[in-house]
Order: C-alpha cells, then structure tokens, then sequence
C-alpha cells in the first residue's frame, strides 16, 4: 500500500475565516460618547468599567448590542418586521466583526400578579406537561394545571357555507383551566375596609360618607342623599338589606339631581373606578394614604394562595400536587424531581432537571417558582434571566452582562465568576459591565471610560490587562486596589429597635435590637432574609423613610428636575417675576411648543424601517413656545435654567436675584449624591442605573424621618463613588438620623457602627440571626461567612 508523499510546512498560514477575531467600533457617538474607537477581543472576557455615567451602557449595549439585534431583526421577511420592535441604527461610523448579542441586563422581571419565578424560566410550562401525564386522577390536558387559564364552555348554532348551500349546526367547546375562579390566578383578593369609607353610626346628610371628595354637599355626596333610595337621614346602621345594597353596589342608574341628569352607581363600583384603577404613583397624596388604608390584601380563601383550583389541587404525583411543587424551595424540588424514575416521560425530566439544577448552580436554589416574579431583586431577576442561557449547546455568541454581580454577597461573586468563565471557555465573547474588583480582576480585556460622568465621559481613558489597569493611573486603576479600613472608634447608640419573633418569609423568629442614631448595616449571602428582616419589621411610615431598589419610571418627557419636583419652584419663581402662571413654563402644559408638543423633537414612524426623530425646527429642541422664552429669571430663559447643570443651578439659585430657597435645597441634595453634572433637563430615560438610584436617594432625602432605611444604596456605583456615599451616610448619622443598610459592599460594612449578620446560608438554610456587633468583632471572629470575606477584604 503506497502512500502520497506529506508535505510539512513548518508555519501554514491561517485560514482567512480565522482571521475575524475582533469586534472594531469606530466613531461611537450614542449619549454622551465622543467619536469612541475601540477593538475587542472575541472569545474573551472583556469588562467595561468607569465611574456610574461615564458612557458604559452606551457603548456596550446602545451601540454594539443594538446593532447586533438590528441587523438581526433586517434577516426576517418586511412582513414579521413590522411585528417586531423597530430600532435605528447607532450613532457610529464602522461596527465590523459583529455576533448574535445575547443581552442579560438589570431591568427587571413584570411585576404583573400572575408573573412568578416558574412562568419566566418555563419550568411551570414543563412541570404542566408532567402533572397532565402522570398526575393521578388525570384531568386534562397542561392548560388544566395553569392558573392563566381560566375553565370556559359554549355552545349554539354556527352556519356555514357548504355546496352552495348554507348550512346550521350545533357545536360546543370546552376549556379545562386551572385558574382559581375566586382570585383569577392572582393568589390574593383585594377587599374594601367597609369602616374606612362611612361611618355607619351617622346619617347620609350628617356626613356619613369619609372618602376624600364626597365630603362636604359637593356633587359627590348630593348623588347619594338625593338618590331617593333611601332617607338621607336615617343612620347607615339602620339601612334595610335592599338599601345597603342600592347605597354600596347598585348597578349604574340614569337621574336627574337638582334639574341635572346625573348617574348613580353604588359607592363601592364607584371607587373602584374612580380610584383603584389608578396607579398608585399617580394618586394625589391624601387619595394614595385613603387607598392605603381602605384596602386589604388578604390571601384567597378558597386558594389558599395557590392561584391553583380544586381540580388541579386535586391531582398528585406521589402525593405531591403540582401546587405543593411550586411552593417547594427550588433546591427540595430538584431532588424530589430526581426521584421521579418515569421512562415514559424521561426527554420531559431530563430537561427539567437541567433547569432546576441551574437554580441551584447560580445561587437561586432558594427561591420557589411560586415566588411572584415583581419581588425578586435586581441582582436575582438578573440571575433568573442568565439560568436559559446556561446549558445552552451555542458558541461564538456575545453575551452581554449589565452588573451581574448586583445584590450578591462576596460569597456569591465567586459563583458568578466561574459562571462567566464558563461561558467563555466555551468558545463565546462574553461583555460584562462592571464596578466590583473581584470581577474586574477576572477579566482577559479591560476597557475603562471615563474620564468622569455625563459630559464629562465619553472617552477611552484605559485598553488593555488587569495589571495594566492598575498602574494606568486612571480613576479605576487608582481606586482598584482601595481597601476601607475597620473603624477604631463607634458611635454610641441613642436607643434602639426592638423586633421581636420575625417570621417574614423565611425568617425563623428571629429576635434582634437594631441600634437608633448610628450607621447600622443587615448583610448576609443572598436570599438570607435581610430585606424580609428590614422591610418586613420596619414599617415605611411616620418617621420611617424607605428606600428600595425599586426602578424608577419615567418616560422621555420626565427628567431629574420633574422627578425630584424641582420644576414646582422653578415655574413659580419664573411666574412671579413676570407675573404669568407657572403653567407657561412647563413644556408638558400650556408653555410646551405647539408643533412638537413640548417634545422637542417630532418622530416619524416609518413602519418595519427605524423611525426617525429629527429636531423641532419651531423650537429648535428647546420644547417651550417663542413667547415663553421672551420671560427671564436672573437673566435667564426657561429652557437656558434646563440646560444648566446641577452645580451651575445650585450657584445661580443660591444668591441673587434668582434666589429660590426651596430649589436650592433640592439641588444641594442632588449635589450630596454626586449628581452634580446632570443636565437639569436631561430625559430619565438615558440615565444609567447607578445615577438613577442616586437620583432615587437625594428624592427621599427630603422626606421627614428619623429613620432611613436603604437597600443596597450601592448598586450601580463605581469604586470612586463609595467613598463618597459613605460619607452622605456619616452625614446623616451626624445629624441626628438613624440609617439601616442592607448591604453587601465590604467598604460599607467597614464603615458601620454595627453589623447584623443573617444567614448561614438561603432560604430555609437561612433567616438566623448569625452575628451581631461591631465589624472589628466580626473580623476578630471570623465566625460567618460574611465575617471571612470581611477579614480577607480589610486585610485582617
């Protein structure tokens, strides 16, 4: 047998398809990007760092992931584009190299009632199909088990056209669901407090009826003691069946009161459509305390919670329903799905497993997939979403990673290094946007924005290694390596909160003091309890100002000066110097420019193609009427005050004939948070997450309190900015307030007077107390995992 002679060249050269191995963007202009060029590696880690603002966001996911998508949604056909979400093209001059973009980022999960854990990761849809297979007694197809679907029948006659003749036939339909008729899959039912809205022991004309505007003869509460169903003057407790039928829920009825046609619906229908269906955020204030203290929640009775009915309850696998599955901790149910030995349905367990074991794998095997997907913090919404990305089989994928390391505790950053690792290793381009160390220091590639935030960023200060960025000299690198020492000194407490047997969801009787008038901090590895220990304890309320990580809303009309309520003062100071109404001076009311609306720029949608926002050529983007701009405060126009920064605002309402005190107050705030670049008038929309959170903090700051409560006031800050929070935080202590912080930032918990330590580990592994004392004594002892990772971060 011969062979052909080999030929070994000692150097091939590479194919010319191997050579695309970098992302190059050139001339990124998005937000506050200036002609950014940049070129990254890919099958690498690469993370973006730089202070909150900088212009992160904007090069990761505005530019290289929307463009990604775009060219993507520009394969489908026009007619499944016009189905889709239209997106314009970013502001850059070259985008080359490009891959499928696969975007985890911070926004969180709907926080619609029936949206829960096991609905937005599909294990619901799987454990569905199991419990209609093996379920016992079988009832029905998976629709039975959803408490989305609700149990429907029909019949009647329907014609048809057939053989040139028309035809009627009977037909009947069936829908099995398994939505909980009572609360409609909600698991709760709201219930109006009878007590809260009359008082019973009065008359109708002797003012009965304690709702906010039906008070007081105005037209509201004429429509009832003019009804003529019943004697205005005969106490509500002595109302007959029919009566307190026809005053709470009669069905809307055309009168005339007083020569005017009028309708009348009982008062109950009536609040609930005139109240209720409002947003919450939206109510005026003494509306929102009526409706607070009107309504209960309470948990269905004929549910119990599950959301689930009789029929679906009734069904079990080994005497488990599906029911009793989704209230089990994530981690119980994985084993319990290992149990399950089923040949018939092996594809179906196997795939089930995979998912379940993610849970676990990311840190999440303490939630249960019953959990409503609105209470999951930012950093666990981040998590659920990474859990269909993780046994995915595809590479030579970009993945893209808003902070993933948001609301983890040092214990937990490990894990999620090792995921991202993962992801790489397996031949993917993996883009994380990052403030903490630990995953900085992971990274292949480093690119650092910067110099500062806002306007003052936009620019590639640093490209290249971890080790290069240390020694770079820029922001980052100079605070890199920063270590917050153990203070030598507390501040001694001036009383204390006393919570005693707290059983908030996985908490186990947890009996605590939380020291008054010093810098308390409640850590402990995620899904530990903290927030369960201190929003369920420590009622928001009279001398209680909370601060959650709730997202702010916003659209593109609102901005930081409309947000803090800055405006108000503004407008007013405008009109009584040029003696007009405020409301000229508001681009949303009757000063905004009547060709765009007070937009400032006018859109034009043009289908399946990107719509097209062009500047309001009446206005020139300033959003006001010409006739508005003619009125100056302290030689200023209206829309000259919005473009100003917020340090140039503080100046110029601070002395002067622009003197506006309460504006002042509101800036000097804005200022504390290290928000003293923004624009007045630039929309929330393009605000990063770390400035809308400080954004968020400076609002509540005005709020009357001797207790302030944050959650992770860190989320979203770079290094640079710690340091400065802290000092905000000491600020508050020295003037007299109490502040507890749920915290996970080593820096934060060095800086405390006093550390409460929850764990030892999740969910029903968790909600103990484990710790409470000075951080000296937490480092000196070692004793909980927080407590290591404390010793090892301050060097102790």
């Amino acid at each position: 047998m011969s062979m052909a002679p080999r030929t070994d060249p000692q150097s091939p050269a590479p194919h010319v398809a191997d050579s695309h191995d970098l992302i190059r963007v050139h001339g990124a202009r998005e937000n506050n990007l200036k002609d950014v060029s940049i070129e990254i590696p890919k099958r690498r880690l690469t993370v973006f760092t730089g202070v909150s603002g900088s212009g992160k966001s904007s090069l990761v996911f505005d530019t290289i992931a929307a463009e990604s998508q775009r060219l993507i949604n520009e394969t489908y056909s026009a007619f499944v584009q016009g189905f889709m979400p239209t997106l314009a093209r970013p502001e850059v001059d070259v985008l080359d190299g490009l891959t499928t973009v696969i975007t985890v980022d911070q926004q969180r999960l709907g926080a619609d009632p029936r949206s829960t854990v096991g609905t937005a990761t599909d294990a619901n849809a799987m454990l569905r199909i199991l419990f209609s297979r093996l379920g016992k007694p079988h009832i029905g197809s998976p629709k039975a088990f959803s408490f989305n679907v609700a149990s429907i029948s029909g019949a009647g006659a329907v014609t048809l056209e057939r053989g040139g003749q028309t035809v009627k036939e009977r037909r009947s339909f069936s829908i099995t669901g398994g939505m909980c008729p009572r609360c409609e899959g909600r698991g709760s039912v709201s219930d109006l407090d009878l007590t809260q809205l009359y008082d019973d022991s009065k008359s109708l004309s002797g003012g009965a009826i304690t709702v906010p505007g039906y008070t007081g003869g105005g037209w509201n509460s004429r429509l009832y003691s003019e009804s003529g169903f019943f004697d205005p003057d005969k106490p509500i407790r002595k109302f007959t069946k029919k009566e307190l039928h026809d005053f709470l829920h009669r069905e809307p009825t055309r009168m005339k009161i007083a020569g005017i046609n009028m309708t009348y619906e009982g008062l109950i229908p009536r609040i609930q459509r005139s109240m209720l269906a409002k947003e919450r955020e939206g109510m005026q204030p003494h509306i929102r305390e009526f409706v607070d203290r009107a309504v209960t929640f309470t948990t269905c009775p004929e549910c119990d919670g599950t959301r689930l009915n009789e029929g679906a309850r009734s069904s079990k696998i080994k005497r488990i329903s599906i029911a009793d599955a989704c209230a089990m901790q994530i981690s119980d149910l994985a084993e319990w799905v290992r149990g399950l030995d089923e040949p018939s349905v092996a594809p179906l367990l196997t795939a089930l497993q995979q998912t379940l074991d993610s849970f676990v794998e990311i840190g999440l095997g303490y939630l249960s997939l019953d959990r409503p997907a609105g209470t999951l913090s930012g950093g666990e919404a981040q998590r659920v979403k990474m859990i269909r990305h993780l046994g995915s089989s595809l590479t030579d994928v970009t993945y893209v990673f808003d902070e993933p390391t948001i609301g983890l505790h040092p214990h937990d950053i490990q894990r999620m290094n090792d995921l991202l690792l993962r992801l790489r290793d397996k031949g993917n381009t993996v883009l994380v946007v990052e403030h903490k160390p630990e995953t900085i220091a992971i990274a292949d590639h480093v690119v650092d924005l910067g110099p500062g935030a806002g306007t003052a960023g936009g620019t590639v200060c640093f490209e290249g290694t971890v080790e290069g960025l240390r020694t770079g000299g820029t922001i980052t690198g100079r605070h890199f390596d920063d270590r917050a020492a153990v203070k030598e000194t507390v501040r001694k407490p001036t009383g204390t909160l006393e919570i005693r047997g707290a059983r908030t969801h996985n908490l186990q009787g947890v009996d605590v003091d939380i020291p008054l008038g010093v810098l308390a901090v409640v850590t402990g590895v995620a899904g530990s309890g903290k927030s369960s220990l201190v929003h369920g304890s420590i009622p928001a309320g009279e001398g209680v100002v909370s601060v959650d990580q709730a997202a702010i809303r916003g659209s593109r009309r609102s901005n930081p000066a409309t947000y803090t309520g800055l405006l108000d003062p503004i407008r007013k100071a405008f009109a009584k110097v040029n003696g007009v109404k405020p409301a000229l001076f508001s681009a949303n009311s009757e000063g905004a420019c009547p060709t765009c609306n007070g937009a400032g720029v006018i859109y034009t949608d043009l289908a399946m193609m990107a719509g097209v926002a062009t500047t309001c050529e009446e206005c020139e983007g300033k959003r006001f009427q010409a006739s508005v701009l003619e009125y100056h405060l302290g030689g200023r126009d209206i829309s000259e005050v919005l473009a100003m920064s917020v340090t140039e605002a503080e100046e110029f309402f601070g002395a002067g004939e622009a003197a506006t005190p309460a504006a002042h107050r509101i800036l000097t705030r804005l200022d504390d948070v290290g928000l003293g670049y923004l624009t007045l008038g630039q929309p929330l929309t393009t605000l990063s997450g770390g400035e809308r959170q400080r954004l968020k903090l400076a609002t509540h700051m005005a709020e009357k309190g001797g207790v302030y409560v944050l959650d992770e006031p860190t989320a979203g800050l770079h290094l640079a900015d710690v340091e400065q929070l802290l000092g905000l935080l000491d600020r508050l202590v020295d003037a007299g307030k109490s502040v507890i912080v749920v915290e996970h930032h080593q820096a934060v918990m060095a800086h405390a007077d006093w550390i409460i330590d929850l764990g030892p580990g999740a969910g029903h592994d968790g909600g103990r107390l484990v710790f409470e004392g000075t951080p000296a004594d937490l480092v000196a002892s070692r004793s909980t995992l927080t407590g290591k990772h404390l010793a090892t971060y301050v060097g102790g």
